[in-house]
């Protein structure tokens, strides 16, 4: 089993047995250094990858900053692992920022890969354009594009969730070549897009009934195209603790009763006549405190308005995914990692996942328990189900 051993600010990947000596984070601990000298294979999250003779630790390095220019577009990204390495793309959703993906980009780093998450458009230190109409999909595949040839034009694997995930497909649909393999996580693909036109007639009546919830629970969604100034700044009244009440983690007990997404409109904004979110702190379990802190303080200095933007271009995006080739169905292998408590996106019991398996010749779906928020409620268990994959499509 893999382990990360911190020890004199340091930290190794072994395969000693785990002890019961952790810190809330999960992440175990050691009172001496590791014993070096040793040959040994590494088997991490279920796949094998052999060290050098030397020594049997490997340094995990930490995320580098970077920032990729081109006329049309700035993109910050951070960048970890092999430089040789095969590319793997981590894109983020609302409202996230690269950072989200540290636990996945250290286990895939860490065994060879060369690991990537930006900061999409209208996030942290990436381009934050004015226009909401900048904000279409493509636009966004278009920066994509370009920090793709940036980093070589390889093949890829792209993951993405959230928003990520709506991007991964809708890149994967009109740029195939790019993509070798594609991770959705938490949102399906839907070949006519991600859109309230597309999703409101999938929604679980039974749940839902529409003379209460007429859009289901993309009731918030609707909320941004009919009041969005009111929903941006109801937002940015207390960012940090927006940002906290929103990442919360899942409740199997919600399963079957109305998301409190649908209840937006009815409410007047998603924190009902205060118009801010209560005092909230950050959950330890989903955030480690640095990374909070800095998704904090990036929405300080930059604001929801960019990110939720991307929810005003309904009718470009149809447009764009009905120009895509082939109807927009994908022919590489595509995983999706479903949330079983997430009220918003499973697609299990429902008819989410119906577009999604009509449009991928080769679709595998990973069921994790969690909620929205996989890549942090469900961080090793979700590097470990795609490491899982990866292998069974023997990349």
């Amino acid at each position: 089993m893999l382990r990360l051993i911190a020890w004199g600010g340091r930290h190794y990947l072994d395969t000693m047995p785990a002890t019961n000596n952790r810190s809330a984070g999960g992440v175990s601990s050691a009172s001496t250094e590791p014993p070096v000298d040793r040959r040994v294979v590494i088997v991490a999250l279920g796949v094998s990858a052999a060290l050098p003779t030397k020594s049997w630790v490997s340094p995990l390095v930490a995320p580098v900053s970077k920032t990729f220019r081109t006329l049309r577009h700035t993109t910050h990204y951070l960048e970890t692992g092999a430089i040789d390495g095969p590319l793997m793309l981590f894109l983020h959703g609302w409202p996230e920022q690269g950072i989200i993906w540290r636990a996945q980009m250290t286990a895939f780093a860490a065994k060879g890969w060369r690991c990537i998450a930006p900061d999409m458009r209208g996030y942290g230190g990436s381009s934050i354009p004015a226009d909401p109409a900048a904000y279409a999909h493509a636009e966004v595949v278009a920066d994509m594009v370009e920090l793709h040839d940036h980093l070589g034009g390889k093949p890829a694997v792209w993951v993405g969730h959230d928003w990520g995930s709506v991007l991964v497909g809708a890149f994967a649909a009109h740029e195939p070549q790019r993509v070798k393999r594609a991770v959705l996580i938490s949102v399906p693909y839907f070949p006519t897009a991600n859109a309230l036109p597309t999703l409101v007639p999938l929604v679980d009546r039974t749940i839902y009934p529409a003379e209460v919830y007429p859009d289901g629970q993309w009731d918030y969604y609707r909320w941004y195209t009919t009041n969005f100034k009111t929903a941006v700044a109801d937002l940015d009244a207390d960012k940090a603790s927006s940002l906290a009440s929103i990442y919360r983690r899942g409740d199997p007990a919600m399963l079957g009763k109305p998301a409190a997404n649908a209840k937006v409109t009815s409410k007047g904004g998603r924190f009902g006549a205060v118009h801010r979110a209560p005092p909230t702190q950050p959950d330890p379990a989903l955030w480690p405190a640095e990374d909070f802190a800095a998704l904090a303080g990036s929405f300080e200095r930059n604001g929801f308005r960019g990110p939720c933007s991307w929810y005003l271009n309904d009718d470009a995006n149809i447009a764009y995914m009905r120009r895509s080739p082939d109807g927009a169905r994908l022919s590489m292998p595509v995983l999706f990692v479903n949330g079983d408590w997430d009220q918003m996106n499973s697609i299990i019991g429902n008819r989410y996942g119906g577009p999604m398996r009509a449009a991928c010749a080769d679709l595998t779906v990973t069921r994790l328990r969690g909620a929205h928020w996989l890549p942090l409620e469900r961080k090793a268990e979700l590097a470990g189900a795609i490491a899982e994959w990866i292998h069974a499509k023997q990349l």
